[in-house]
């Protein structure tokens, strides 16, 4: 018998304490600092994707796979603040194929 990892996946905005972090990020992503109040997406509590609410730019790890979590922040961005950011094929399809375990406001 085999067992399955499933991952806990927080979705949660930047606070003033995460300055540090989305730093780290976008260092990892060899990427200019993201400027505006962001997203974060969290997996078994390490940030490993930011989404700049203003511009929609994103600082991921490069090194673990953040594809769907960068699709989680964007649907998440759209669904709470209506940004322009998401395509309605998008949503639909993340919708469908991807479940939080948690998102936090």
């Amino acid at each position: 018998m085999s067992t399955t990892h499933l991952d806990a996946i927080v979705i949660r905005h930047a606070t003033d304490a995460d300055i540090r972090t989305v730093a780290e990020l976008a260092i990892l992503d060899s990427r200019e600092a993201l400027r505006g109040p962001a997203l974060i997406a969290e997996v078994d509590g390490v940030a490993r994707a930011a989404l700049d609410l203003n511009d929609g730019s994103v600082a991921a790890d490069p090194f673990v796979p953040t594809a769907e979590l960068v699709d989680l922040l964007r649907l998440h961005a759209h669904a709470s603040h209506g940004t322009r950011i998401v395509r309605d094929s998008f949503v639909g399809r993340v919708a469908k194929s991807l479940r939080p375990v948690a998102v936090r406001a």
